[in-house]
């Protein structure tokens, strides 16, 4: 059969420039080359490529045009080479195009429960199918609409619940909500379109959060904390400033809630990228943020997450209330103390540098004993002989020095640490 296979001319055009092998979807891309589609969607959607194999021009129109008249000429070459080895070429299935997916969408707006619902599932089963539907989903401004559909929802809500109904005023609010997330969420959008949504829809930080309060589902308020962290990782400093303090308090829920391992991720590295900016650390100290980030530290065992709480309490502790509320805890030092050296390098500079927080600005008498009490004195001068960052000895040198006279003559530091006491 190779040797038939051999003997065989294939026209040179029936050849896709990325697989050297004969097309058996021919589509067209914008620059005008030809490529066999599984080809071409998997070198501009999976390996994430923006321009043309062939011309190396950007592609800015994604949509691949199918070639039918190629298609028909290799389809009936093959059935006249039937001694090739080959076979034949069946028709391929038409993709979803940019004309059906704007359909959807509108009637996705329909003020008909029925026909809202019915495009939602489908628009989902076409953005879960491939990286492809997505992108075309998101050129034709998919997020705008399914941004639309979840703040129109919660305008219903806020302005008129139904008595006895804290979940929606109909089947389509505890539903239909549900469905435009999910796609949003599985549209996996560009920094680009990330912005925007962020920026041209109104509120809609504001419409997130009530949503994740008001979800029937973990699923949906999982997608909602994850859909913020990735808006919020790309918005501009300034405007997470002023950020609503109910805001955390949902926040801090879905922490005590434990939903899943990725929200409560999400959540953690969500908290760590606003809570520099304004009054962020005050509100989120103020929503129990402190507490909660303790009780999993006191019982987390996935270095990662440990990590992130560590980060997260080094922030609100930068505050006179999260101090406040570490100082409450009664494993709040402790804790802290215990992870320098268990997690990571970044973890016990953290962890360090929450102490030096409370020793500088919180260090009464009462505070500088529980720190000898706990040990977590003997830790800090542990941090001087052993081998771990700069910053993590500098900061517990000064910690150290800045107490001397309390604790340097202490019979709670174990003798042979006293020799690394500073001068």
């Amino acid at each position: 059969m190779a040797d038939l296979e051999q003997d065989v001319q294939v026209p040179r055009f029936f050849i896709c420039p990325i697989s050297l092998e004969i097309m058996k979807d021919p589509v067209t891309l914008s620059t005008g080359i030809t490529y066999d589609r599984d080809c071409i969607e998997k070198w501009l959607f999976s390996q994430k490529n923006e321009v043309c194999p062939v011309t190396k021009q950007v592609v800015v129109d994604i949509e691949l045009t199918p070639n039918h008249t190629l298609l028909r000429l290799i389809q009936s070459w093959s059935t006249l080479n039937p001694s090739s080895g080959i076979g034949t070429f069946p028709t391929p299935r038409l993709p979803i195009s940019k004309t059906e997916i704007v359909k959807l969408l509108k009637d996705s707006s329909s003020k008909s429960p029925h026909l809202q619902m019915k495009c939602l599932k489908k628009l989902k089963t076409i953005v879960m199918e491939n990286e492809k539907n997505k992108k075309l989903m998101e050129s034709v401004g998919a997020a705008d609409y399914l941004a639309w559909i979840l703040t129109n929802v919660d305008n219903k809500m806020t302005s008129s619940p139904p008595a006895g109904d804290v979940y929606g005023v109909d089947e389509f609010i505890s539903t239909g909500a549900d469905e435009a997330l999910s796609i949003l969420h599985h549209l996996h959008l560009s920094p680009m379109s990330l912005k925007s949504l962020f920026g041209k829809t109104g509120d809609f930080v504001e419409t997130l959060t009530r949503v994740r309060e008001r979800a029937t589902s973990y699923e949906s308020r999982a997608y909602a904390v994850m859909l913020l962290k990735a808006m919020l990782e790309v918005a501009e400093p300034m405007k997470v400033t002023s950020l609503n303090p109910r805001f955390f308090i949902v926040l801090v829920q879905i922490l005590v809630d434990e939903i899943s391992r990725k929200a409560t991720k999400a959540t953690l590295k969500l908290l760590i990228n606003v809570c520099p900016w304004g009054r962020n650390r005050m509100k989120a100290a103020e929503a129990g943020a402190v507490q909660v980030l303790i009780d999993i530290l006191l019982d987390c065992t996935e270095k990662r997450v440990s990590e992130m709480v560590i980060v997260v309490l080094d922030q609100l502790c930068q505050c006179a209330e999260g101090r406040s509320e570490l100082l409450k805890h009664g494993g709040g030092l402790a804790v802290v103390s215990k992870k320098i050296f268990r997690v990571s390098s970044l973890a016990s500079e953290k962890a360090v540098s929450i102490l030096h927080s409370v020793a500088k600005s919180s260090g009464n008498r009462s505070v500088l004993q529980e720190m000898l009490q706990l040990g977590v004195v003997g830790k800090l001068c542990l941090a001087l002989q052993v081998d771990c960052g700069r910053k993590t000895k500098e900061s517990a040198s000064e910690i150290l020095k800045m107490h001397s006279r309390v604790w340097k003559n202490s019979f709670c530091i174990p003798y042979n640490l006293i020799v690394s006491y500073p001068s």
